[in-house]
């Protein structure tokens, strides 16, 4: 199966895989597969993310693979198919993880790279494990307006709140090599930071963004991460609600879409081995707007790949 063809299909027919790329139900030899978690079990005020990945797949039939002024489309540079979803169970959050993580790590032994389209953001933790199975503690860049290092509430050890802590307790990434952007809002308790930075982590809230920009932002960090390989994981509420309203906990005050785009643009001269785009509830979204910037941040991680890949055969 290829891709379908917007000169001869509309791009709004067809069945909606992720940016119209081939259905691979079993993956092999691709450089990366997109795939869904429809998950939201781990969420603590809105629930809808386990609606996400199939209203992000039926908005990406808008995006073509070929950005302006890019030369050659992404689709031409790497080999990227949509193998589907994980089935997780909507009852029991230990079962979903342990499933997630199973299925995740399956898909590396065999493909270089994922890009998750979740579901709630406590399934990172997931992709985290597997991802540190094949490389060893991961660098990470997190866009998110919160920074998830909370620990186990409300009786549910795996929420969307937690999955870095877990990362960090369990040593699947290095939190020296960490950084977390866009945070703000408000926390349970005037602490809420503490165990991040204690650990190492790099907090970027959204006024020292704003202060900083997005070239110091870069230069942050690729100082801070360098050639370690690095997992990107964004929760699509780094963004304002005016651009992303469909999301669980929705934070005013966060970042534009032209803002969190650019932030991504410095990928592509990093090492990274994994994405995932979170966190996209179409309960609460208007006209789709939410899912439509979730599909242009996957489809701007897909070419940040491509443009790494090439460098790291280029440097080789």
């Amino acid at each position: 199966m290829e891709r379908v063809d917007t000169a001869i299909s509309p791009r709004y027919a067809q069945i909606p895989t992720f940016m119209r790329l081939p259905h691979d139900p079993n993956p092999s030899g691709r450089d990366v597969v997109v795939i869904g978690a429809p998950y939201d079990g781990g969420t603590s005020y809105r629930p809808g993310a386990r609606f996400g990945p199939r209203a992000i797949r039926n908005e990406s039939g808008l995006i073509h693979g070929v950005g302006i002024d890019r030369g050659p489309g992404t689709f031409e540079l790497i080999d990227c198919v949509d193998g589907g979803d994980i089935d997780l169970t909507p009852f029991n959050m230990h079962i979903a993880m342990e499933t997630a993580h199973r299925h995740l790590r399956d898909l590396l032994q065999d493909n270089a790279a994922f890009l998750m389209l979740g579901g709630d953001h406590s399934l990172t933790l997931a992709a985290l494990r597997a991802v540190a199975e094949q490389h060893g503690p991961v660098a990470v860049v997190h866009l998110d307006a919160h920074s998830d290092t909370n620990p186990a509430f409300y009786g549910g050890e795996f929420h969307h709140g937690t999955p870095f802590r877990h990362g960090i307790d369990e040593g699947v990434i290095d939190p020296a090599r960490t950084v977390q952007i866009g945070i703000r809002g408000h926390n349970p308790r005037p602490d809420s930071l503490d165990y991040a930075r204690g650990k190492g982590v790099r907090v970027v809230t959204t006024d020292e963004f704003v202060e900083t920009g997005v070239a110091g932002t870069h230069a942050l960090i690729q100082e801070l991460i360098g050639d370690r390989p690095v997992y990107v994981s964004v929760d699509v509420d780094v963004a304002d609600p005016a651009f992303a309203p469909g999301t669980g906990t929705p934070a005013p005050g966060g970042l534009s879409s032209r803002e969190v785009l650019a932030l991504l643009r410095c990928v592509g001269e990093l090492r990274p081995v994994g994405f995932d785009v979170m966190e996209v509830s179409p309960l609460y979204d208007h006209a789709g707007i939410t899912s439509v910037l979730a599909t242009e941040i996957g489809a701007e991680l897909l070419y940040q790949y491509a443009r790494a890949h090439i460098k790291g055969r280029n440097d080789a």
